[in-house]
């Protein structure tokens, strides 16, 4: 540690009291309380950069370090209330570039410099931090492709999670303007970044969820750096947005940017403009739909309509088979019915060569006693009549 000349510690008191004699000296804990006052008034903050060596969690939370470079190195302490503004722990080895103030750690009395904000060099820390978080969702199944839900193709109520006089909000009411469908839009604003962006927007998903009366919800921003999208990377948000009960579009940033929130969602879209689109389908959408509906339903029906004449056909095709059928044999029975009657017909007995004598009025005459004299008869042959007369009638006795 570099001397500090002693005129720092100089106070019009202390030069008669206090470590001015051998008889008056300072105390140890008086000495470094006197450095600390001294390096924290005349050191501003500052942005240092180096590498993260003998990294330690201890156990109240804070973090102990040094930042390091080829020539020199220095302790570093990141205390558990400034951790918040950190999107990860720093791991050894890592490129950083820290802001904070020098200290003096009086129980010790060493230098140390107290860090506010560690940004590592490129995306490092950020990407850390955005994998661990996604590490514990995908454990806990958030991420599954299987949990999340289709996004409904004419909602009648979208609400928008986003800021009030941001770019995005702006872009979204435009593409819905523009696809002009009577969707009512919703907005429901908060801080987008910053140290409460993340309470916000987790709170203001829940309240949307509470509300119930939105069919699909869209969460974002426009473009921003890592620090001013990180509010999107917060397992609070995250956690809200797989909790919502209605489908959530994450639409975070430009096409590049990718976020835990997008992950979670039911459906990233790239841009707030892209997410207005897929949120509900225009005029030109609903009147192809309609168009290709009408489509299919004529060829449905024309389908329908030649599958069942074919149907009516066969069944056609079946019955004259069948009525065949049926004629032939009900012809085969009359056949047979007619022989028999044929046999058992009067005609059939007078074309053996009988014949049958009929009065008048064609009652047939069986018995002798039946005729008389000059009765005039007609006598029935297999082949015509012949009209008689009886000249004489004589009756026997045998019964006939």
């Amino acid at each position: 540690m570099r001397s500090i000349p002693v005129d720092l510690f100089e106070t019009p008191r202390s030069r008669a009291t206090l470590g001015s004699t051998v008889d008056n000296p300072l105390s140890v804990l008086d000495l470094t309380l006197r450095t600390r006052e001294a390096v924290e008034s005349k050191v501003r903050s500052v942005w240092v950069r180096g590498e993260i060596s003998d990294f330690k969690r201890h156990r109240n939370g804070h973090w102990y370090f040094s930042l390091r470079d080829r020539a020199a190195q220095i302790p570093c302490v990141v205390w558990l209330a400034d951790q918040y503004r950190m999107p990860a722990a720093p791991d050894d080895g890592m490129q950083v570039v820290l802001f904070g103030s020098m200290t003096v750690f009086a129980a010790r009395g060493t230098l140390q410099l107290k860090v506010t904000r560690i940004d590592a060099e490129g995306d490092g820390l950020w990407r850390k931090a955005m994998e661990l978080t996604l590490a514990k969702l995908r454990k806990e199944g958030l991420l599954d492709e299987s949990r999340k839900r289709p996004i409904p193709h004419y909602p009648k109520c979208i609400a928008v999670v986003t800021s009030a006089d941001g770019a995005a909000l702006r872009d979204i009411v435009a593409v819905m303007r523009e696809r002009n469908l009577g969707a009512r839009v919703v907005v429901c604003p908060t801080q987008v970044q910053g140290d409460t962006a993340a309470l916000e927007i987790a709170a203001a998903i829940r309240r949307i969820g509470r509300w119930g009366k939105a069919d699909v919800v869209i969460v974002g921003r426009g473009g921003g750096s890592n620090d001013d999208l990180w509010a999107f990377n917060d397992e609070r948000v995250a956690r809200a947005v797989a909790g919502c009960a209605m489908p959530v579009i994450s639409a975070v940033g430009h096409e590049v940017d990718t976020t835990v929130c997008d992950a979670v969602a039911d459906l990233r879209a790239p841009t707030p403009s892209a997410a207005a689109a897929a949120a509900c389908a225009s005029r030109d959408d609903v009147r192809k739909t309609l168009a290709l509906a009408q489509r299919r339903i004529s060829e449905s029906a024309q389908t329908r309509i030649r599958a069942e004449r074919q149907e009516l056909e066969k069944i056609g095709r079946s019955i004259a088979h069948l009525s065949s059928r049926i004629v032939a044999h009900k012809k085969a029975l009359l056949g047979a019915c007619a022989a028999r009657l044929n046999a058992l017909s009067p005609l059939a007995t007078l074309s053996r060569g009988y014949a049958v004598a009929r009065d008048k009025d064609g009652r047939a005459l069986t018995s002798a006693r039946q005729f008389s004299k000059d009765l005039k008869f007609d006598l029935l042959l297999h082949d015509g009549e012949v009209a008689a007369r009886a000249d004489e009638v004589s009756p026997t006795d045998r019964q006939q």
